[in-house]
């Protein structure tokens, strides 16, 4: 019985330890226009396509292989835009192009 308290407290010991965000990996700031991922590229490099919500409202979606980046697009008094672009649940565009990941994004 000792031994089962003494592994899991071990066990929740190791998994908190990755929680601590200080300088270095992990400490990101507040600038989110940069994908730090395997490949690091600016995401004003990437191409962004659309997706279009169940209710027909679009985001903005880049498709990086591993991370994928998603926004609302709002118009210029940062309402939804509902453009009936696609269908619902429907991406369009070029969104998977721009990435030099070499990790392949299989679907």
């Amino acid at each position: 019985m000792k031994m089962t308290k003494l592994a899991l407290l071990l066990g929740a010991a190791a998994v908190l330890a990755g929680c601590e965000v200080g300088e270095g990996f992990g400490a990101y700031g507040p600038d989110k226009s940069i994908d730090r991922g395997i490949d690091a590229d600016d995401l004003s490099t990437m191409h962004a396509g659309i997706w279009v919500d169940p209710n027909g409202c679009d985001h903005w979606i880049i498709d990086d292989g591993v991370e994928g980046y998603l926004s609302a697009r709002l118009d210029k008094y940062g309402k939804p835009v509902c453009s009936g672009t696609a269908p619902p649940t429907i991406a369009t565009g070029d969104f998977k192009q721009g990435s030099t990941s070499i990790i392949g994004d299989p679907l």
